[in-house]
């Protein structure tokens, strides 16, 4: 229960008991033991309106920039406004985060800001301000209760407090507890309290608040564990932050000691980036948008040449083999790109009435398979980019980029047929295509990163929600002369216009030579001959949920930067992008995963588990996520339920060192 009036915290020290306790207190310490030091609980009361300020008290009213604190004319204890003042910086510093004024006023010369956030008027009221507090007076004694969960009921037994004094250690981090002052009732909830204790103390603190006949003014104030507001705090005894100072060191050898804050800001310590956790999805791309793309990629495309390192040496790739990759190969593609006037000289043109000279620009695209080594990359640089450069001068750009992990301008080319298989060209080529081939077709948040991939040839491979090809070649021909049989199979979760993509793909490139003549056959889930299955190695469990290709994210935590910072992959995100410096956040849709590189420091490994505890409670608070759970994956021991979200997964590279 919020209020966006101005309150006015009293403190109920005047009474002539008091007084009279600490002047005795004063005379018993004398002049013997100056350090002598008693502390006295300082009871604040809330009040609404001016009239209950008296000429032997101190105000602090609480204005949303300004704190101010109004002291009588007559004679006070530097004790209580010190005590006053002191209170107010807590305020500030705790509840108002530092960035409220304090200011100090007589009550003869308050100024009109303070009157008129008070009553309402910038003038000081007519009125005399009369003392109401009798002598006598005794504050209400707090009550402290403890909520707890009986057998069917809810139980609210009052806490004991000796001589009416609460103290912290009274609360416990499991429990919800309620704090009654009459004027004031604050509900605490421990970091470790359950649900339903939590859900009990909500009922209870509504009900006792009605139940007993209390100010106007009077609220209910909500704590949690360790960020208690300062007027809770004041309500239990040595609940004080203690600044230790050393009275030994003089100001000039404490000025010499370098600033910690200014080292911490130099240096961008203490500083965390964990922005992109509360980012929504990267929405994937419409069949359309994913069209549109296409066309404004391939639109300036003249020219396109493909290159294979064989040995050590780049030879011309056949037309009949583009777009079918190895993994452990190094392919070289030179595509020439015109370069469109901009509209300035198309205006200059048309009056001219002379045809413009076309410009150009070369893009040289290096791609290196998951499994290829560096030396093919060394041998472009060394051998074949010195050619291109002569040749195409400040006109050439060169790309390198691995298996996949390429950027949309490239995919676009191959337009959706984009082969990726196991092993390396030459020999795969003269020794392979004796045994069977299952490739997994996938498109990762556009269809234009279609990519089609072998995998290990097992039925435990398939997942409902893609396209498989399955290559089965025969020992001798069949009956009809075929020497093999392709099966797509289609599954049940898969979009339909993938189905004309993967018959195109199984017929171009998954079929080897033109003079091999396998057989297309679809092949739809649920429909399998046994000859599917026996080549499969028997029909086993499999992905049968799509629904986390609509989930899957994928986050890097890392302090590269000299601080600590999260961001999210892609969507297009593979296998490769698991690093092992660095701590990975997976998001499947029924799962958070952690996962922590070989190489990550113990550092990294405590934030990112913070992170993904944030992370993991963030998604808890939106109504349209389902619940999930948290956890651990182990390198190179991933479950199926996180290798899923990576298309072909295989096997780990081993670091290096």
């Amino acid at each position: 229960m919020k209020t966006n009036s101005v309150r006015v915290v009293y403190l109920v020290s005047c009474c002539a008991e008091m007084r009279e306790k600490e002047r005795k207190e004063t005379q018993r310490c004398g002049s013997e033991n100056r350090h002598c030091k008693k502390r006295h609980a300082v009871n604040m009361k809330i009040f609404k309106h001016h009239d209950s300020e008296i000429r032997k008290s101190i105000m602090i009213l609480k204005i949303p920039a300004i704190l101010e604190n109004s002291t009588n004319v007559e004679t006070l204890q530097i004790t209580v406004s010190n005590k006053a003042r002191l209170f107010a910086e807590r305020l500030n510093k705790r509840d108002r985060k530092g960035k409220s004024e304090i200011e100090t006023c007589r009550q003869a010369r308050c100024p009109p800001e303070f009157w008129q956030a008070l009553t309402g008027q910038p003038d000081k009221p007519t009125s005399a301000i009369v003392e109401h507090v009798p002598e006598g007076f005794v504050a209400e004694r707090k009550k402290l209760y403890k909520v707890n969960i009986g057998m069917g009921f809810l139980e609210l037994p009052q806490v004991e407090l000796p001589k009416g004094i609460a103290k912290q250690d009274m609360l416990n981090s499991k429990g919800v507890f309620i704090l009654d002052s009459n004027s004031d009732i604050f509900l605490w909830t421990g970091k470790k309290a359950n649900r339903l204790l939590k859900m009990a103390g909500q009922k209870l603190v509504v009900e006792l608040h009605q139940m007993i006949d209390r100010p106007d003014y009077a609220q209910v104030y909500r704590e949690t564990e360790g960020e208690e507001s300062m007027m809770f705090r004041s309500k239990f005894a040595g609940w004080d932050e203690i600044v230790p100072v050393d009275y030994t060191r003089s100001s000039e050898s404490v000025q010499r000691v370098p600033d910690l804050k200014v080292i911490v800001k130099k240096d961008n310590m203490m500083r965390a980036d964990l922005g992109a956790l509360f980012l929504e999805r990267q929405p994937s791309m419409t069949y359309e948008e994913s069209e549109e793309l296409m066309l404004d990629c391939n639109y300036d495309l003249e020219l396109m040449e493909s290159f294979v390192l064989e040995g050590k040496k780049f030879v011309k790739l056949p037309q009949k083999e583009f777009g079918i990759f190895y993994t452990m190969d190094c392919y070289v593609f030179l595509c020439r790109y015109a370069v469109l006037p901009e509209e300035e000289e198309d205006e200059e043109i048309e009056e001219t009435d002379e045809k413009p000279e076309m410009d150009f620009k070369c893009v040289v695209y290096f791609w290196q398979g998951r499994d290829a080594s560096n030396m093919g990359w060394l041998n472009f640089t060394f051998q074949l980019q010195p050619n291109f450069e002569e040749i195409f001068k400040d006109k050439l750009e060169v790309v390198r980029m691995y298996q996949q992990q390429e950027n949309h301008k490239f995919l676009s080319h191959f337009k959706r047929k984009f082969l990726i298989k196991r092993g390396r060209r030459g020999l795969t080529k003269n020794l392979g295509g004796k045994w069977p081939e299952l490739f997994q077709m996938r498109a990762n948040g556009s269809s234009v990163c279609n990519r089609t991939i072998q995998v290990e040839c097992q039925s435990n491979q398939l997942c409902s929600a893609f396209c498989h090809m399955l290559r089965i070649p025969f020992k001798e021909l069949d009956e009809s002369n075929h020497r093999g049989v392709v099966y797509v199979w289609l599954g049940k979760y898969s979009e339909p216009r993938e189905h004309e993509f993967a018959r195109q793909v199984a017929s171009d490139l998954v079929v080897r030579d033109d003079d091999d003549d396998f057989r297309i056959v679809e092949v739809k889930e649920g429909e399998e001959n046994e000859e599917f299955w026996r080549v499969l190695g028997g029909k086993k469990k499999y992905e049968t949920d799509s629904s986390f290709v609509k989930h899957t994210r994928l986050f890097r935590c890392t302090n590269e930067k000299g601080y600590f910072a999260v961001s999210e992959k892609t969507v297009d995100f593979c296998q490769d992008d698991l690093d092992d410096d660095d701590i990975m956040i997976l998001d499947n849709g029924d799962a958070v995963f952690l996962w922590i590189g070989a190489r990550a420091s113990d550092i990294e490994a405590k934030l990112s588990y913070q992170a993904a505890q944030v992370y993991h409670a963030s998604l808890r608070m939106k109504a349209n996520e389902k619940p999930r759970k948290f956890m651990l994956a182990v390198r190179g021991h991933e479950s199926c339920r996180f290798r899923k979200c990576f298309h072909a997964w295989s096997k780990m590279k081993e670091p290096m060192g």
